[in-house]
């Protein structure tokens, strides 16, 4: 007969939730035992060690540049409170209106004695009109300004602070120091005073006056960036440079110092306009060239009839000579007094007239300062056959050429 099954002890039937679950040939319900983990091994170890290495290098960097921002922030923000305190506490015991008052009275010192400079060149087409600025320096109607300024002309139209015009005529000029001389017979002039150039330090207040681009009574300041700029242009020139704005109109006009006197003659920028450096002709120099063109019309200078440059670094080792030692011949020119005494391109000069020199604007100038017609020892080094030889020469020093100034 057929078997049926008993239902469970009360009777009721309980229905299967899903498909049923095949057993396998010992009656075990397949799918239902627990899994089976593998043991750990090394390699897994160690590449748990090299996730764990990543992940903290890259928490680093995400975490640590953060952590030092706002470091350098707190550090920053500091310090810049204590700067803030520092100001607050102290800058109402500053008076800076005396330091206004100081640059107000000095342009009204300097002002009357300051030129605007306007020349005419050419005729017809190629007729052509210049500008820039002069300094009286003497109430007898002697202007300071710059060769450049007055080149190529005899006479120039200027402009005093007070509107009156006329003419000046062109006393003489400097090319080699970018000096020249002006006499006007205007008259109840003001002259500036001449100061001491070389009383200068790097960071003393200067002012420059003039007509940049034909803006009469101009005056901005700043201060003195370096001295003694050579190598610039030219081989006697030698410049102040200062942060005060010069501009084209500027050329020939003072440079003055906190006592209004004049310790520069602007001159020259880099560029074409005023880029945060001016360059100045130091008094010094511009007052020794106004004094002989005044007297003389000229500068007269020695002559030597030489190109002079920087020694460089390998014919100073072939010489065995130290660093900025000496000053290298370039050219020698033809019938002159360096050619007669035998002085040769690449010889090296130690010294002038006893003086040891490294730099060729020094030196240059050295010679223009000695007496026509001196006869003057110069110690050179030559590379001979033997190998570097030191020599002694006698030059007599000759007039320079008016037409190679």
């Amino acid at each position: 007969m057929d078997y049926e099954p008993k239902p469970p002890g009360n009777g009721a039937i309980v229905p299967t939730e899903g498909p049923s679950v095949p057993a396998d040939s010992q009656g075990l319900v397949l799918g239902l035992a627990e899994p089976v983990t593998p043991p750990v091994t090394q390699q897994d170890l160690s590449r748990l060690r090299r996730l764990l290495w990543i992940f903290s290098l890259l928490l680093a960097l995400l975490i640590v540049p953060n952590v030092i921002e706002r470091v350098q922030y707190a550090l920053t923000s500091g310090e810049e409170r204590a700067k803030y305190d520092v100001a607050r506490e102290n800058l109402p015991g500053i008076n800076l209106s005396v330091i206004s008052d100081a640059s107000r009275l000095l342009a009204q010192y300097v002002g009357p004695s300051v030129v605007n400079v306007q020349t005419q060149r050419g005729r017809g087409e190629r007729e052509g009109y210049g500008q820039g600025s002069g300094v009286i320096v003497d109430k007898d109607g002697y202007i300071v300004t710059n060769d450049h300024v007055v080149r190529g002309v005899r006479t120039a139209e200027i402009q005093l602070s007070d509107g009156r015009r006329g003419s000046a005529s062109v006393v003489g000029r400097d090319p080699g120091t970018d000096v020249a001389v002006l006499k006007t017979e205007l008259d109840d002039l003001v002259p500036a005073v001449w100061g001491d150039s070389d009383a200068l330090d790097v960071g003393d207040l200067v002012w420059a006056v003039g007509s940049p681009f034909g803006l009469q009574k101009s005056v901005t300041f700043g201060i003195v960036s370096a001295k003694e700029r050579r190598g610039i242009t030219g081989i006697y020139k030698e410049f102040l440079q200062t942060d005060a704005a010069v501009n084209p109109g500027n050329s020939g006009g003072p440079l003055v110092n906190v006592d209004g006197e004049i310790v520069g003659i602007n001159t020259a920028i880099i560029g074409r306009s005023y880029q945060g450096i001016s360059f100045s002709i130091p008094s010094a120099i511009a007052r020794e060239s106004y004094e002989q063109l005044r007297e003389n019309g000229w500068v007269l200078r020695g002559y030597l009839g030489v190109l002079l440059t920087d020694v460089a670094d390998k014919v100073a080792r072939e010489l065995g000579l130290n660093r900025q030692q000496g000053v290298f011949v370039d050219k020698v020119e033809a019938n002159s007094p360096a050619g007669d005494a035998g002085l040769q391109v690449k010889d090296v000069i130690l010294t002038w007239d006893g003086i040891e020199y490294s730099d060729p604007t020094l030196l240059s100038r050295g010679i223009a300062a000695t007496k026509i017609g001196a006869v003057v020892s110069v110690e050179i080094m030559r590379s001979g056959p033997g190998g570097p030889e030191k020599i002694t020469l006698k030059v007599k020093v000759a007039a320079h050429p008016r037409n190679r100034l």
